[in-house]
C-alpha cells in the first residue's frame, strides 16, 4: 500500500453497519464439539469513510457486535468523486483478486457479495467491479480495501508531486 492511509475518528459520524458473512466454526475437544461464530462486518458513513472488522464469539449477536466495534477502530477515508472512484485499480489479498473501475452516472454498483457491501458502505453509487480467484468473503473484503486504499485523487497526486493541480492534468 502507498502510505496515504488516513485514519478517521468515530466521533460525530453516522455509521451504518453491513454484515458481510457469518461463519460457524467448530472446535473438537474430548468433551465433544464446541460451536462458535465469526462475523465479518463493514461499517461506513456512505460518504467516503469505511472500515471492516472481524468478531468471534459463541453467539451470533455478540460476534456481530464485536465485529462492528473492531470496524469502528479501523476507519479510513476513501476518495469518492461524483459517486464513483477516480481511476481503475487492481488489488490482491490471499487468493482473491479484485478489479474496480469507475463508471458513468446511472450505472449503479456492478459488484457481487462482499465487494458490494464494501463499495456501498463507502458511498460509491456507480462502479464496475470484478472479483477473480477466491470467493472467500474475508479475503474479498481485504482485497477490496487494498484496492480502495491505493486510490488517489488529483489533489493528492499534485501534493505528492509538488506541482500545481493544473500541471497534473496537462502532463
Amino acid at each position: 500500500m502507498s502510505g496515504n492511509i488516513k485514519k478517521v475518528r468515530t466521533s460525530d459520524l453516522e455509521l451504518k453497519d453491513r454484515l458481510v458473512a457469518i461463519n460457524r466454526v467448530t472446535k473438537v475437544t474430548k468433551g465433544g464439539r464446541t460451536f462458535s461464530f465469526s462475523a465479518i462486518v463493514v461499517v461506513g458513513n456512505e460518504d467516503g469513510i469505511v472500515g471492516w472488522g472481524l468478531g468471534k464469539a459463541s453467539e451470533v449477536t455478540t460476534a456481530i457486535a464485536k465485529g462492528v466495534d473492531a470496524a469502528k477502530k479501523n476507519l479510513v477515508k476513501i476518495p469518492v468523486i461524483n459517486g464513483t472512484i477516480p481511476h481503475e485499480q487492481i488489488a490482491k489479498f490471499g487468493g482473491a483478486n479484485v478489479f474496480i473501475k469507475p463508471a458513468s452516472h446511472g450505472t449503479g454498483v456492478v459488484a457481487g457479495g462482499a465487494m458490494r457491501a464494501v463499495l456501498e458502505s463507502v458511498g460509491i453509487h456507480d462502479i464496475l467491479a470484478k472479483s477473480k480467484g477466491s470467493s472467500n468473503p474475508h479475503n474479498l473484503v481485504k482485497a477490496t480495501f487494498n484496492a480502495l486504499l491505493e486510490l488517489r485523487d488529483a489533489y493528492t497526486v499534485a501534493e505528492q508531486r509538488g506541482v500545481s493541480l493544473d500541471k497534473v492534468f496537462k502532463g
